[in-house]
C-alpha cells in the first residue's frame, strides 16, 4: 500500500470539479405513475436549468425525454412551485415556466395550451377523467389586489372554456384529490400567517352533476396542527397525514369524518409542504400502504398492514427516500444514501429487485474522493441536543501534514423549516477530496425530528439556528477533528441569514459565504412573496427585527464575505445582498460580489453553479492562506 501524501488541507488536487458538479447536478422530482409506465421530472443545467418530463416503460433499457424544448415544466405557485404536471394513458398535462399556461400533451402530439391567461399560475393537478377536466391549484397574478388570489379550479382538458372556480375564500389551497368513484373531493386549505408546516385544515366535499362542488366542510385541522398528503384507497377511505400525535403519522378518516390512527410511530411520514406534489405512502391495493418514514433523519421504507397497522421494512440501501409513487406490484423512489447520488428507483414488490432508472449524477469520481454522511448528535445552548451530518476530508492520496487539522465548512439547510438528507452530493465532495471537513446542521426547528423540535425556531431564528451550527463547529474543535482557527460557514436563503448572523453576533468563524441570504427582516417582509409573508411573524417577533437583522449590525461584521445572489429571485430580492455588500465596503471589510441575470431563487444554470464554486474556494483559499489546486484531475 502506498502512503498518502502530506499536503496543506485545502491544496488537494481533486476530480470532483466545480465543472463536474454543476454537470452533474440533476436534479430528480415529481414522481408519476401511469399504468406500468414510471414518469418523473429531470433538471437540465446543461440547457440552463430547464426542467423536462421523463418516462421509463417496461421493456425500455433507458429513460426518454418526452416534453422538448422549449418546454420547461415548471409552476411558480408560492414560488416555489412542483406539481407541475399530471399524466394519464400516455397524455401529459404539464404548466410551462415561460408563459404560466397549462399545455396538453398526447403521446406523439405536440404540446397545446388549454389556458390563456399568463397572469393565472396552476399547480397540484388532479385528473377528473369522467368530467374531462383537471382540478388545480390556481394564483391569480392579474390586477386588483395587492397579493394574488389562491382558489381550487376546474380547467377544461380541451381547453375550450375558460378555467371555472370550484373553492375560494382562504389563502392558500393545495392537493386536491378525487376520490375513486368521482363523487368528493378532498383538499388542504390554510390561511396567513400560518405555514402548511404548523396549521393546516383538511376539506371534504360532494361533486353536484355540473361539477360544482357541494356542502364543502372541514374534517380536521386549524391552529396548531398541520395535515399533508390526503389520498384516497381503491375502495374509497381517505387517508391523510397529521402530526397531532407530535409526529406526522398516517390517518384514517372513518364515517364519522373522524381521524383515526394507522400505524403510530416515534417518524414522519412527511414532509415540509414547501413545493407541490410530494408523497410518501401510496396504496398496494386496498389492504396494504407501502409508506417511507423519517426516523432521527434517516429514512426508511416499509409495507403498512391496514388491518393491524404492522409495519414491515422493505430491504433497501437508501437512506434518504424523498418521494414514493406505488404502480401494480412496485414501488417507484426518489432516493439515495452515503454514497450513492439520488436516484429513481423501481423496486418490485414481490422479488424485491430494485432497479435504477435515473440518476442525479452521471458519473461517479473513485469511491476513495467520496466522503460519506456521519449523524452526530452534540450538546448545544440551554440544554438542546442538536443533530447534523459530518463529512471528513477523503483522499486516497493525499493527507493532512503531522500536526495540520483540517479546515471546516459549516452548513446547513434553507427553510428554515426543512432539513438536510443523507444523499451523496458532490458539492459536498467538492470540498471534502481538497481536505475541508463539512458538517451539515439539521438545528433546531427542521424537520425529520418531530413537531416539538421543529417548533424550537419559533420566535428564535438567528439564534436557534446560529447557536446549533456554532456548538457543532466547537463540538468538532474539541474532539480534534478541525482547525478551530479556520473555519467558515455557508448557506443559502434562511441559512444565509443564519450564515450572517453566527458572523455577527459570534466569533468562531473566520469568514462566510452568503447564497441569496436574508440580511434585512423588514424588507423581506416588503418584498417576498404571499407564500412566505407572514412566516417571519412565526421565526421573529416584530419587535426583535432590529436585534437580529444583520443588516441593522453591519458595524459589527469583520470576517470576509463572499456574497451569491440571483437577479431574478423574487423571494429574497437582490436588494438583500447589495445593501450588506454595500455597508462591507464602507467600512474596508473584505467582501465580494457575484451577481447572475435569469437566476431565482436557487441557481440552476451549470455556469453559474461552477462559477461561484470556483469563486468561493478562491475567496477560503486567500482568507486561510492555501493556493487551491488547478481544477479537476489529480
Amino acid at each position: 500500500m502506498v502512503s498518502a501524501v502530506g499536503a496543506a488541507c485545502g491544496t488537494w488536487p481533486s476530480p470532483v470539479s466545480a465543472a463536474r458538479v454543476a454537470a452533474g447536478s440533476k436534479p430528480l422530482s415529481s414522481l408519476r405513475i401511469d399504468g406500468a409506465r414510471i414518469h418523473w421530472l429531470q433538471g437540465l443545467p446543461e440547457e440552463g436549468g430547464r426542467v423536462a418530463a421523463m418516462v421509463w416503460a417496461p421493456g425500455a433499457s433507458l429513460p426518454r425525454m418526452i416534453t422538448a424544448a422549449p418546454l420547461n415544466v415548471r409552476t411558480r405557485v408560492h414560488e416555489y412551485g412542483e406539481g407541475a404536471f399530471v399524466v394519464a394513458d400516455e397524455t401529459l398535462y404539464l404548466s410551462n415556466f415561460a408563459d404560466n399556461l397549462v399545455y396538453r400533451q398526447d403521446a406523439q402530439g405536440a404540446a397545446r395550451p388549454i389556458t390563456h391567461d399568463s397572469a393565472q399560475r396552476h399547480a397540484d393537478f388532479e385528473l377528473d377523467a369522467a368530467r374531462r377536466r383537471l382540478i388545480a391549484v390556481r394564483e391569480d397574478h392579474r390586477a386588483g389586489s395587492h397579493e394574488p388570489r389562491n382558489s381550487l379550479v376546474a380547467i377544461a382538458c380541451e381547453g375550450a372554456a375558460d378555467p371555472v372556480e370550484l373553492a375560494a375564500g382562504h389563502d392558500f389551497y393545495a392537493a386536491p384529490r378525487l376520490s375513486p368513484d368521482g363523487r368528493r373531493l378532498a383538499w388542504l386549505a390554510w390561511n396567513h400567517p400560518s405555514m402548511p408546516f404548523f396549521d393546516t385544515e383538511l376539506w371534504l366535499a360532494d361533486i353536484a352533476t355540473d361539477g360544482a362542488l357541494v356542502a364543502p366542510r372541514r374534517i380536521a385541522g386549524g391552529i396548531g396542527e398541520s395535515l399533508v398528503q390526503p389520498q384516497w384507497s381503491p375502495d374509497g377511505c381517505l387517508f391523510v397525514v397529521s402530526d397531532r400525535s407530535g409526529w406526522w403519522n398516517l390517518y384514517r378518516v372513518d364515517a364519522h369524518d373522524a381521524l383515526e390512527a394507522v400505524c403510530p410511530m416515534s417518524a414522519e411520514f412527511a414532509h415540509p409542504q414547501w413545493v407541490f406534489g410530494r408523497h410518501m405512502f401510496g396504496f398496494h391495493g386496498a389492504h396494504e400502504i407501502i409508506a417511507t418514514c423519517i426516523e432521527q433523519g434517516v429514512s426508511r421504507l416499509g409495507r403498512i398492514e391496514l388491518a393491524t397497522g404492522r409495519w414491515t421494512p422493505i430491504a433497501n440501501a437508501c437512506t434518504d427516500i424523498e418521494e414514493l409513487r406505488v404502480g401494480p406490484g412496485f414501488v417507484a423512489i426518489v432516493g439515495g444514501s452515503p454514497m450513492v447520488p439520488r436516484q429513481v428507483l423501481r423496486i418490485d414488490l414481490v422479488s424485491g429487485a430494485s432497479a435504477v432508472l435515473a440518476s442525479s449524477v452521471d458519473e461517479l469520481p473513485d469511491a476513495g474522493f467520496l466522503a460519506a454522511a456521519q449523524a452526530i448528535e452534540f450538546p448545544s445552548a440551554r440544554g438542546r441536543t442538536a443533530h447534523a451530518f459530518y463529512y471528513a476530508p477523503t483522499h486516497p492520496d493525499f493527507a493532512a501534514p503531522p500536526g495540520e487539522r483540517p479546515p471546516l465548512v459549516v452548513t446547513s439547510h434553507g427553510g428554515p423549516t426543512s432539513s438536510t438528507n443523507t444523499s451523496l452530493r458532490l458539492s459536498v465532495n467538492f470540498w471534502t477530496s481538497r481536505g475541508f471537513a463539512l458538517v451539515d446542521v439539521n438545528y433546531g426547528g427542521s424537520t425529520g425530528y418531530g413537531r416539538a423540535y421543529r417548533e424550537l425556531l419559533q420566535h428564535a431564528w438567528g439564534i436557534v439556528d446560529v447557536e446549533d451550527c456554532v456548538a457543532a463547529a466547537r463540538h468538532l474543535a474539541e474532539r480534534g477533528l478541525v482547525d478551530a482557527r479556520r473555519m467558515a460557514i455557508r448557506g443559502a436563503s434562511a441559512s444565509g441569514f443564519t450564515t450572517l448572523c453566527a458572523l455577527i453576533f459570534h466569533d468562531v468563524f473566520k469568514a462566510g459565504a452568503s447564497y441569496f441570504g436574508v440580511s434585512d427582516l423588514a424588507g423581506l417582509d416588503a418584498d417576498t412573496h404571499k407564500f412566505e409573508s407572514r412566516y417571519t411573524s412565526y421565526l421573529i417577533a416584530r419587535s426583535d427585527y432590529a436585534a437580529r437583522s444583520p443588516l441593522a449590525h453591519a458595524d459589527r461584521l469583520n470576517s470576509p464575505v463572499i456574497f451569491f445572489q440571483g437577479l431574478d429571485d423574487k423571494v429574497v430580492t437582490p436588494a438583500q445582498s447589495e445593501s450588506m455588500v454595500a455597508a462591507m465596503k464602507r467600512r474596508g471589510v473584505p467582501v465580494e460580489y457575484h451577481a447572475f441575470e435569469g437566476e431565482g431563487h436557487g441557481f440552476r444554470r451549470a455556469a453559474t453553479i461552477q462559477t461561484c464554486l470556483e469563486a468561493e474556494l478562491a475567496f477560503y483559499g486567500r482568507v486561510f492562506g492555501f493556493s487551491p489546486a488547478r481544477s479537476g484531475g489529480t
